[in-house]
């Protein structure tokens, strides 16, 4: 255990937060995304909720000011726009530790969203049941 370090963030995953580089993505995701076959770096966290993982992520990890898009989720599938209530408690939890700037969370559709997936540094795979529990947050810098 280390001080003011969320238990939820092991020594493997507080490794791979420590390696990734700005701009480097990360997918929280839920237990029905295909983690294992999308993932570069698989990081198993199935006691665990999207949203809780994504807390803890948050005292980490600085989101990027930079791009657009910093922040994604998968959109509900035939609905153009359309996010699933999950992406409200995200939205929470993303301005409370990010700042308000990113309150505007962007949708991907299904397959763009995995397509983006793949390409992430690495994916944190959670125990959270409720559908489109996924979400992609891009690194940023700590600006000094």
């Amino acid at each position: 255990m280390l001080i003011g370090i969320d238990p939820l963030l092991g020594p493997e995953l507080l490794a791979h937060l420590r390696s990734m580089g700005h701009g480097d993505d990360l997918v929280i995701a839920d237990a029905n995304f295909p983690a294992a076959s999308v993932a570069k770096r698989l990081v198993r966290a199935e006691g665990t909720t999207t949203p809780q993982m994504l807390a803890a992520v948050l005292s980490v990890l600085p989101i990027d000011t930079f791009a657009d898009g910093a922040v994604c989720v998968m959109e509900v599938v035939g609905s153009s726009g359309v996010f699933a209530p999950v992406t409200d408690e995200f939205r929470q939890i993303v301005v409370a530790r990010a700042g308000q700037r990113f309150s505007n969370i962007v949708g991907l559709e299904r397959f763009a969203f995995y397509e983006r997936a793949q390409q992430a540094y690495a994916v944190i795979a959670t125990g959270e049941r409720r559908t489109y529990g996924n979400i992609i947050l891009r690194k940023g810098i700590i600006e000094t």
